[in-house]
């Protein structure tokens, strides 16, 4: 991507009249995935009630959009830079809105299932174009600010994604959380069609199709053979997996313009950070997809109740994740690498203990408080060290392998956490919960503690970049990215081990 591929129309400044309407639609397109991200799992009950759906669908309802968004994110972005990104943007608005429509009206789980993957498809042409149209479309010297202010306000609609999601779902119906997009999208559409112009970098390369495509089918035949997890045709997905796992890094391995170049692993700093955040992020994701269903099936809490019981979490990452940056500005990142997966997994060890008849202040609310605080101390210094492994020019793939690391570790980790721990497929949730809940949270509070012991074996760099707002575990290998790819400022320190 050459310079002039950003600047030909990089000339808003910050504070303008076109600028707020790229904001608004780039904040509301952005939202529009995040806050679906975020209600889905506090909808999983509501959705088992009306369709039937066993915890084998409920997984599937989850990463059906996991293994779409995950395996072409960063073909997403690719599109882009090659076709437009207003265009492409637009397109993954529409077709996330569509898919949106078709998870409401799902009559069955299998059509919910597949309309979410769907949804994927479109996130992953939706959120990389979000950021990229600010990066192309600002002046540089208003890049930093734009961006932070997409994130705070990005973090802002995922923060209260929950307590919208459950109030909906508790008023009218989970299919609603579904439907609130199609006026979202539609407002941002018509922004960027209006206000928001067309760029695209200048530089030509290859579209790595195949690698999107193996990578795809891998991801999804894995899933499958974990969450069936018996008879014969888990045992062919775990054939076809391997198989396109092996097609896909022959292909990366062999292409000119791979979607993931396997040389930025030869950093060691690299490779650990993307191990370390492989176990942070599949402790995470797997046990906030069971501690919802927990809040509701066993301990009797509403949708509403639900998500406002996760509401000081997000609320803990938007106002500590740029102090935490601040810090790893001054002391490095590995202290805090070390320090902050170690206190998230103590969160979710606490969380392990909740069981019905519980109150939430003493059985919920003290494990939430601090799995916040220990991903609020992860997330910023998390980018820092990820770019600080890596060549200025190979930032930004950096970022997206990473951000696809992070979502290929909930899309196992929602698959293979109930398998390992005992949570069983029974149709009864709550048997099926109180089968093997505390030992799943236990086994992903040590995943997300080891995390830590990585960061500390690995990390030695840091890069400084310059802090953007306010980030969630969402975003968090997308802001700092564009900002040191642009020409925002970043160098390399040695911090002292």
């Amino acid at each position: 991507m050459t310079a002039a591929g950003w600047d030909q129309h990089a000339n808003l400044r910050y504070g303008s009249s076109q600028a707020r309407w790229v904001l608004a639609s780039t904040v509301l397109g952005s939202g529009v995935a995040f806050l679906d991200g975020t209600v889905v799992n506090v909808a999983l009950p509501a959705i088992a009630d009306d369709l039937g759906t066993s915890t084998t669908g409920l997984q599937w309802t989850v990463n059906a959009y996991l293994v779409t968004l995950s395996a072409l994110m960063l073909l997403g972005g690719s599109l882009g830079d090659r076709f437009g990104r207003r265009r492409i943007y637009v397109v993954g608005l529409i077709w996330f809105t569509t898919a949106s429509v078709l998870c409401g009206l799902a009559p069955t789980s299998f059509a919910l299932i597949a309309a979410r993957a769907a949804q994927g498809v479109g996130g992953a042409l939706l959120v990389p174009g979000s950021l990229s149209l600010i990066a192309a479309t600002f002046h540089p010297d208003d890049r930093a600010t734009a961006i932070g202010a997409w994130s705070g306000l990005a973090g802002v609609a995922s923060a209260i994604g929950p307590f919208l999601g459950g109030w909906l779902i508790d008023s009218v119906s989970w299919r609603l959380i579904f439907f609130i997009n199609v006026p979202l999208a539609a407002t941002a559409v018509f922004i960027a069609l209006r206000h928001i112009p067309e760029t695209r970098s200048t530089a030509e390369g290859q579209l790595d199709f195949g690698g999107a495509a193996s990578i795809t089918l891998a991801l999804g035949a894995a899933s499958y053979a974990v969450i069936e997890h018996t008879g014969t045709a888990s045992l062919v997905a775990g054939l076809v997996a391997m198989v396109a796992f092996v097609v896909f890094f022959a292909i990366e391995r062999s292409s000119v313009h791979p979607m993931v170049p396997f040389s930025l692993f030869r950093s060691t700093q690299f490779s650990g950070t993307n191990l370390m955040t492989l176990a942070v992020y599949a402790g995470l994701s797997g046990a906030l997809f069971l501690v919802v269903l927990r809040l509701q099936v066993s301990l009797g809490y509403s949708a509403l109740a639900a998500g406002a019981a996760l509401t000081p979490f997000a609320a803990l990452l938007l106002v500590l994740s740029p102090r935490a940056g601040q810090l790893s500005q001054r002391f490095g990142a590995r202290p805090l690498l070390s320090l902050g997966p170690i206190v998230a997994g103590a969160g979710l060890f606490l969380l392990s203990g909740a069981q019905p008849g519980d109150q939430y202040s003493s059985a919920v609310l003290p494990g939430v408080l601090v799995l916040g605080t220990g991903m609020a101390l992860t997330v910023a210094p998390l980018t820092a060290a990820v770019f600080a492994s890596v060549p200025d020019d190979s930032t930004g793939v950096a970022s997206g392998v990473n951000n696809a690391v992070s979502r290929v570790a909930g899309l196992f980790a929602v698959a293979v956490l109930p398998a390992i721990t005992g949570v069983s497929t029974n149709p009864s949730l709550a048997a099926g919960l109180d089968d093997g809940y505390r030992s799943a949270l236990q086994f992903a509070a040590l995943a997300t503690a080891f995390g830590g012991v990585i960061a500390f074996l690995t990390v030695r760099d840091t890069a400084e970049v310059p802090p953007t707002s306010s980030p969630v575990f969402e975003l968090s290998c997308h802001d700092a990215a564009l900002l040191s790819e642009l020409g925002t400022g970043r160098t390399k320190q040695q911090k002292r081990p």
